[in-house]
């Protein structure tokens, strides 16, 4: 009998260290994990928000936070800002309430091992664009695709020709990266959906409805430039657009975005919620792995 028990004793115990063995390779050793980005990336009004500085919105939910708080780097280091932009990882950007975050590239080094990118949705203006000037033309065209028509010239999509040159920028910035962190991981992480792939919710997400596919189509057009950035720059695309599927603005309960609605307790508007974060860090950990 105590042979048995002895048996079963051992056995239990190897089980367990192949099954922790297992997890620990499933789990990726990092000694220094950069975040950069921009609002996307820092969360702002997501609780609770850091002060360093304060106008950057930069929140310790963010996706970054939630990838850190599974990975357990050596250290983390979380630079990403609010109205961010691919000029802003070299120089210096001016945030609300007299802060200045410094050229985000400065937080690498030589020994960073892990760096996640978001940016790319402030350059040319684009996301300001949507956001300033579709809901005021609802009311005109409801049922229409008035914001379409309104970046629309000579049948040329200003914003997708915008988007389009974007990629050099992106690809600059990567280069950068990997100057200072030769041996790091790179992952360029792109934008979740905004707007459903069907159906509207003008009260929460207030463009007209023909609008919304077009929406998506600017943010696919945004993907594409980051995800061929990526591949041209030395690092990894993580798609967070079709894995964000059901969880748009108009998704209730279950929506990674805020619509317009701008909550100071919750999420900035049109941003992602804390809910969100946590589905793009699911999203970034599985790319990892």
């Amino acid at each position: 009998m105590r042979v048995t028990r002895l048996l079963t004793a051992v056995a239990s115990a190897a089980t367990l260290l192949t099954a922790t063995a297992a997890a620990a390779a499933a789990e990726p050793g990092f000694h220094h994990y950069v975040a950069l980005g921009d609002s996307y990336t820092s969360g702002p009004f997501i609780p609770a928000q850091r002060f360093d500085p304060l106008g950057c919105g930069r929140s310790t939910a963010n996706y970054p936070s939630v990838v850190s708080g599974a990975l357990h780097p050596g250290e983390f280091t979380d630079v990403s800002c609010a109205g961010a932009e691919t000029g802003t990882m070299t120089q210096p950007q001016k945030v609300p309430f007299n802060g200045t975050n410094s050229p985000q590239l400065d937080a690498l080094r030589a020994d960073t091992d892990l760096v996640t990118l978001g940016i790319g949705g402030n350059d040319f203006g684009v996301f300001g664009q949507l956001i300033s000037t579709c809901p005021g033309l609802r009311a005109g065209d409801p049922t229409g695709n008035p914001c379409e028509e309104h970046f629309t010239s000579d049948g040329v999509n200003t914003l997708e020709t915008a988007i389009g040159d974007l990629r050099p920028r992106v690809e600059t910035v990567l280069a950068g990266i990997h100057q200072r962190s030769p041996d790091a991981r790179v992952l360029v992480v792109g934008y979740p959906r905004i707007a459903p792939e069907t159906g509207s919710c003008p009260d929460v997400l207030p463009f007209a409805d023909g609008d919304y596919g077009w929406l998506n189509r600017v943010e696919q057009d945004l993907n594409q430039a980051l995800e061929s950035a990526a591949a041209t720059g030395g690092a990894e695309f993580v798609d967070t657009f079709g894995p964000s599927l059901g969880h748009d603005a108009c998704a209730r309960g279950s929506a990674w975005i805020n619509g317009q609605d701008q909550n100071i307790f919750v999420a900035a508007a049109y941003h992602p919620v804390k809910a969100g974060m946590a589905g793009i860090g699911a999203v970034v950990l599985k790319a990892l792995r």
